[in-house]
């Protein structure tokens, strides 16, 4: 049971912060995570100095009001200076850490900070802490984070349009009357309410795991921002149901696995995507520098088919003396082109066929234009 409430609790951390993930992927602020997921220390440290009471909810109130407060100073640093986004959050971030640390250090002396809890979690015990529910005794860490992915589900269901729009297109969300400055902060909120909860459960590092690599994964696979949103959350949850099993099996910390099965499955989805990956890409290359050796070398024959130096130029031995291929690439050239009826060859003599004439100069002329 202990265990069916682990992955229950992780896989709805990995669907909160991966449905919220592909619209900061898009709009080129996934290193925002890192800054809340420190920044909000001071709103903790805070709430705690009003409250006195470590398990009060007014610690999650304040550090989800930090996280806000990390995005609105740097959006305000990004548009009031020339600044690129990613020095605002340079700037802003360690100022609001480092006043945390400064309180922690000053006021808090006999707190224990367990640096390992902080960055990978212990979601283990995270699940320890019980609340009742119409009669029903559940772990707390699921109850929030259940009723956190709902909240983000139902915000982004309704409005999806506007959030698209505004990602995509800031001017024609403001034409359009959506106001883009509202929908922008009600995401980040909801990214800071998200952040805190998860962080709670699993820590820093898998919480940025979650918020970014699925969603990487999934901009990879697709630019459709449905069926991104979709692939996003069903790898966030994928990675948390094989990185628990892991972790079980071998005996490893559960957070740091499931964040290596995520990257991992990046990696896969990097090298072998169909379409763009890095596989594809390399025989891409490899095709076009194919192509373009065989589409040499016709050229080659056709300039001097018909000229005085036909039977030098053109002489499958002495050919390979004006074109200095690699004797392996001559060789395989030649092939290519004969077995693709471009060409043939008569008394030592390469000759060129109509299809392979009219193949070359159409393939050259689309590289002309």
């Amino acid at each position: 049971m202990r265990q069916l409430e682990i992955l229950i609790a992780v896989s709805l951390v990995s669907a909160a912060c991966s449905l919220l993930g592909p619209f900061l992927i898009l709009r080129k602020m996934s290193m925002m995570i890192d800054s809340i997921t420190h920044t909000i220390l001071l709103g903790i440290v805070i709430a705690f100095f009003i409250t006195k009471d470590l398990t009060s909810p007014l610690l999650i109130v304040g550090a989800g009001l930090v996280g806000i407060l990390t995005v609105f100073l740097t959006e305000l640093i990004n548009q009031k200076t020339t600044l690129h986004e990613d020095a605002s959050i340079g700037l802003v971030f360690p100022f609001l850490f480092s006043i945390a640390i400064i309180l922690i250090s000053k006021f808090l002396r006999g707190v224990h900070l367990c640096i390992d809890s902080v960055l990978v979690g212990e979601v283990a015990f995270s699940i320890i802490p019980r609340i009742e529910f119409f009669g029903y005794e559940m772990s707390k860490v699921i109850f929030v984070m259940a009723v956190i992915f709902l909240i983000d589900l139902i915000f982004i269901w309704v409005f999806f349009k506007e959030l698209k729009i505004s990602t995509f297109d800031k001017n024609l969300s403001l034409i359009s009357g959506f106001a883009p400055a509202v929908i922008y902060y009600a995401l980040m909120s909801l990214v800071s309410i998200t952040t805190v909860g998860a962080f709670n459960a699993v820590g820093s590092i898998l919480v940025i795991s979650y918020m970014v690599v699925p969603s990487a994964t999934a901009y990879l696979l697709t630019h459709d921002l449905k069926k991104m949103i979709f692939i996003s959350v069903f790898t966030g949850v994928l990675s948390s149901v094989i990185g628990f099993y892991m972790a079980y099996i071998y005996d490893l910390s559960i957070a740091g696995t499931i964040a290596i099965v995520n990257g991992l499955i990046f990696l896969l989805v990097f090298i072998f995507e169909p379409r763009n990956g890095i596989i594809k890409k390399i025989l891409n290359e490899n095709r076009k520098r194919a192509e373009f050796a065989e589409v040499t070398m016709m050229l080659h024959i056709i300039n001097h088919e018909n000229t005085e130096r036909a039977d030098i130029e053109c002489n499958v031995v002495k050919i390979n003396e004006h074109l200095c291929y690699a004797k392996n690439k001559f060789e395989k050239v030649l092939k290519n082109i004969v077995n693709k009826k471009f060409a043939y060859i008569e008394n030592d003599i390469i000759k060129v066929t109509d299809i392979g004439r009219e193949k070359t100069l159409n393939k050259f002329n689309e590289w002309m234009k």
